[in-house]
């Protein structure tokens, strides 16, 4: 392929996959009258994401191999003054990357969505969605121009809450999406808020332009304060990523979106959606690398959220939403090395992470299954004997994910802690504590989980749920209850998704953090933030980066964590109820989630209701319908009632009012006289 990008070529990407959603969603429900049935559905949304895949492959391989760019607008939409509203794409190594990761996890999703969806009466519904949110995700990460993100930011909203929602007829289902709409909207008020004020100074909507501009905007003070505007423009932008990519306070939604179907919980919280706000701070790195007030504000809510979460993933009994804590910690390292400077740190860490989390997603969804949908972690054990496969992909996303050396996550995780601890910002301090605490956290709740699921005496018979089963006859336990390896078509991506996260860190790092595979697609103020150049210095190689890591705190941190998990639920099961006892208050706080939902709920939500309750009783119904609509005609029909006493229809009335009227007009001027 030449160094050369086609349109037509980039079009397909993203449109393959918004053919096969339209296919599937008109013609294989019954809006379209059924016409395709489930096998073609999913045989032509397969299709659609296959072929942005390998396109997506052969844009990485030019890009990467040939320095292949492109950054065109493709049709203009319409124009008002000086502002040009367009759709364009801007393909680079960012780009490239992202496109592949996306198109490469969804691809995996459609084909276990086969296996894992096989009993639901929305199959061809589903597909519709998946592939439809594969379109909205690719335009937002090929677009050249700020209108086009937030039209794919808003896209993969709307689609998550319909996934979310999918069975909409459970009432904690629609809660879930009611509640992950409302959170983002938040969130977009920000964003949209930032993309004003650029536009408002800029007087553009292209980032190429924009960035050209980045020394006039650092010029100006916000109008009416001592603040930079591009301070206020980066936090307004970051608020927009913080609803997205879920960091504190506007996290609450995620765990919560664990209601939706498994193979959602994959592409929506690993690989896509929650990692558009990481892509969007790293696209926009020429604006950040100007505000020092910015960069720490996104260090110190990445670091909270990479804590506080994780503690929170220690005491979860579903196995779902272990996951889902464990996804907020890791965006929340992502956004401290966002906050570090470490762009390129960040974007790497969100690639090994779409692989192993999607792996772990996945896997449990293939645990869920084998256990006829239980989804306790408590009644499970000793899976390891029954369903093989899972459990060895499981233990390879496992140790991925602690950040064991040579796979995947060690180098993208360990290159974030080291970024933070060279960082010169005021809140690198409280950032590099909460990072290395949190790879003792993170490998203690993850490999709870494992042991709980895979090790240990078996206990899926002992679970109280299971007798309902039992009513269709099922007397014998180990007959139909026993777990069962779920079929290929659940196997295969699980496979297919351990092999990079075992070696793509190893294979990328280089490229990607040293490098030239982002140069013209991240901008770091080396002289500021020296942090990537301090990075460069210390590395040599990723195998002598793996050999050094065994005398480094993270690895002892980590083993620490695995050792103390094992002895808490293999060796010593007491000791976890011991301390749940001994430390109720602390257990609360952390059950009830730091009282966030509840402050939510009953402060904000409250309160926004009393004050719409206050505007509309007091405001709409007293002050405009009381006072001004009715109040109008009320004074009229008085005034009415008055004058309508004096129309008698005699003439010798209207004679005297006449004369009356003359005498006191004459008496009037007299006086004034």
């Amino acid at each position: 392929m030449s160094s050369t990008l086609s349109v037509a070529t980039l079009l397909a990407v993203p449109l393959a996959p918004l053919v096969g959603s339209v296919l599937a969603g008109v013609f294989g429900t019954r809006f379209g009258g059924n016409w395709i049935g489930r096998r073609l559905s999913h045989s032509l949304t397969i299709l659609g994401v296959l072929v942005a895949f390998i396109l997506s492959a052969q844009t990485l391989k030019s890009v990467a191999l040939d320095g292949a760019r492109f950054n065109e607008t493709l049709y203009t939409w319409m124009v008002v003054g000086g502002l040009k509203m367009e759709i364009g794409f801007l393909v680079d190594g960012l780009t490239a990357m992202m496109m592949c990761v996306v198109t490469f996890v969804s691809l995996m999703v459609h084909i276990y969505t086969i296996g894992y969806m096989e009993e639901d009466e929305g199959y061809n519904r589903f597909f519709a969605y998946i592939s439809l949110f594969t379109f909205s995700m690719l335009m937002l990460v090929m677009s050249n121009n700020l209108l086009q993100l937030f039209f794919g930011w808003e896209a993969v909203g709307l689609v998550s809450y319909l996934l979310i929602g999918f069975w909409f007829n459970k009432p904690t289902a629609i809660f879930a999406n009611m509640k992950a709409f409302l959170v983002n909207r938040v969130g977009d008020f920000g964003f949209i808020l930032g993309i004003g004020l650029i536009v408002a100074f800029a007087g553009t909507l292209n980032y190429t332009e924009v960035f050209a501009k980045t020394a006039e905007l650092a010029a100006v003070a916000f109008p009416g304060t001592d603040w930079m505007l591009v301070t206020v423009i980066c936090i307004c932008l970051f608020i927009g990523a913080m609803g997205k990519s879920a960091q504190f306070p506007l996290h609450v939604w995620l765990p919560d979106s664990m209601e939706g179907p498994t193979p959602i919980s994959a592409l929506i919280h690993a690989a896509t959606m929650v990692t558009a706000g990481i892509f969007m701070v790293a696209r926009m790195s020429p604006l950040f690398e100007l505000s020092d007030t910015a960069l720490n504000f996104v260090m110190t809510i990445g670091a909270i959220t990479a804590l506080f979460m994780g503690f929170l993933g220690i005491i979860q009994n579903d196995i779902k939403r272990v996951v889902a804590y464990s996804t907020l910690s890791q965006l929340g390292y992502m956004t401290v090395a966002l906050g570090a400077s470490a762009y390129s740190v960040a974007v790497f860490h969100l690639m090994t992470h779409a692989f192993f989390k999607a792996l772990l997603f996945l896997g449990a969804g293939s645990v869920i299954m084998g256990v006829h949908h239980n989804q306790d972690i408590r009644w499970m054990g000793g899976l390891r004997k029954f369903m093989p496969i899972t459990w060895i992909t499981s233990l390879l996303g496992s140790l991925a994910l602690i950040g064991t050396p040579l796979f995947a996550g060690f180098y993208s995780k360990d290159s974030i802690i080291e970024a933070v601890l060279e960082s010169h910002l005021p809140a690198a301090g409280f950032a590099s504590f909460a990072v290395l605490a949190g790879v003792f956290v993170t490998a203690f709740y993850s490999f709870r989980m494992y042991f709980l699921v895979f090790h240990g005496k078996e206990r899926f018979d002992q679970n109280p749920d299971a007798h309902h089963h039992d009513a269709h006859g099922h007397d014998d336990h180990h007959g139909h209850h026993e777990p069962h390896e779920s079929p290929w078509v659940v196997t295969v991506p699980l496979v297919l998704l351990a092999i990079p996260s075992v070696v793509i860190g190893y294979l990328a790092i280089s490229p990607m953090l040293f490098g030239e595979f982002f140069k013209d697609a991240i901008f770091v103020n080396a002289e500021k933030h020296p942090v990537m150049e301090e990075l460069a210095h210390a590395f040599h190689g990723p195998l002598q980066m793996a050999m050094h890591a065994f005398t480094t705190m993270p690895f002892w941190l980590a083993l620490a964590g695995v050792a103390v998990a094992y002895y808490m639920y293999l060796v010593n099961p007491a000791v976890p109820a011991a301390i749940k006892r001994n430390a109720m208050p602390i257990f609360k706080l952390l059950e009830n989630k730091y009282y966030l939902d509840w402050i939510n709920e009953n402060i904000l939500a409250r309160g926004a209701r009393l004050l719409g309750t206050g505007l509309w009783k007091g405001g709409d119904q007293t002050l405009i319908d009381g006072l001004v609509v009715n109040g109008s005609w009320k004074v009229v029909g008085a005034i009415a009632g008055v004058a309508r006493k004096l129309q008698s229809g005699y003439l010798y009335h209207y004679a005297l009012v006449m004369i009356l009227g003359i005498f006191v007009l004459m008496t009037y001027f007299v006086w004034l006289k």
